[in-house]
């Protein structure tokens, strides 16, 4: 039960620091007048991923890879089929957002590259590299096509709150930046140890509990959504998420330390991940919405996913 309480400890504390060093960061960049793109680009893009980077990092320097790994690849699986399929059965969710379809196409193929990496058997420093150039090259031109400096200007004046003050600010940083390492620490620890209680492997617990625990803030955000009928950005934010996911924080962590793929995530996640991507794909490129009897299709193929990763399946042509 100890191992059940630190995890929920661990995630709670690191939702609450992630949001701490962003709010905390926003402020200082504004206060020190900072223009809104970079601040974009930069604290708001990469500060938002940090607890799940953290949880990556911090498996892979307790040589846990296959939780790192496995926190990425369940993260995208269970932000497309549950934090897309629940809020369906609120309210549907629009795919015809202003460059839905090539944002959703640009995350299938960080997708596509991201399997063939990690066929190499591991994911090297120049791979890391790789993926994070991609995500720099995808945020530019997302910023400069899609979103104005007005738009960029709101978001950061909801993110300051009380954090305007430079004092809070630098306070809310520092808080933020203690508790992280800590919070993932504790996730990390605990997740091998459920693991180990449960007779799994630490792959099968970062593709499941670890992923949906980090997946968490996003499904509560699209269910609130939902419910007030704003679900309309719904799959912005998953696409989004989704290609951080794996160009910013597989990229990343690779880079700081080079990542071994375990072979049961390359005979079933990854191949139900990709599959995932390109349903979403095809429900963007025909702009049908995702109603209740999808958000059930979906919902119901995640549990599926769930009982098939505990029941080691493997796909027939991987034996």
């Amino acid at each position: 039960m100890l191992s059940y309480a630190l995890f929920v400890i661990g995630l709670a504390l690191l939702m609450v620091a992630g949001d701490l060093v962003v709010r905390g960061a926003v402020g200082i960049a504004d206060r020190m007048k900072i223009p809104p793109l970079a601040i974009g680009l930069t604290v708001v893009a990469f500060g938002t991923s940090l607890p799940e980077l953290m949880v990556c990092v911090e498996a892979a320097f307790d040589g846990a890879p296959a939780i790192a790994v496995g926190n990425v690849i369940g993260s995208n699986i269970a932000n497309i089929l549950l934090v897309l399929g629940l809020p369906a059965l609120i309210a549907p969710t629009v795919t015809d957002q202003r460059d839905a379809f090539r944002n959703t196409l640009y995350m299938v193929c960080a997708s596509v590259i991201f399997l063939l990496l990690c066929f190499t058997g591991v994911l090297n420093r120049w791979e890391g590299a790789l993926m994070f150039i991609l995500l720099i090259a995808f945020l530019w031109q997302s910023v400069t096509r899609g979103r104005g400096g007005q738009d960029l200007r709101d978001e950061i004046e909801q993110l300051e709150g009380p954090a305007k003050n430079m004092t809070v600010a630098v306070l809310f940083t520092i808080a933020g930046l203690i508790g992280l390492p800590i919070a993932a620490d504790l996730m990390v620890t605990s997740a091998r140890e459920i693991a180990l209680s449960w007779g799994v492997s630490e792959a099968a617990i970062g593709l499941t509990v670890v992923a949906l625990g980090t997946s968490l803030p996003e499904l509560a955000a699209t269910v609130m959504a939902a419910i007030r009928r704003e679900a309309a950005l719904a799959i912005g934010n998953v696409i989004g998420s989704n290609i951080f996911n794996l160009l910013g924080i597989m990229g990343l962590t690779s880079i700081i330390m080079p990542l071994e793929v375990p072979n049961e995530v390359l005979r079933f996640d990854i191949w139900i991940m990709l599959a995932s991507a390109m349903l979403i794909l095809i429900f963007v490129g025909r702009r049908w919405r995702i109603g209740a009897p999808a958000g059930i299709a979906l919902t119901a193929a995640y549990g599926i996913y769930c009982w098939g990763v505990f029941n080691n399946v493997n796909l027939p042509f991987f034996g």
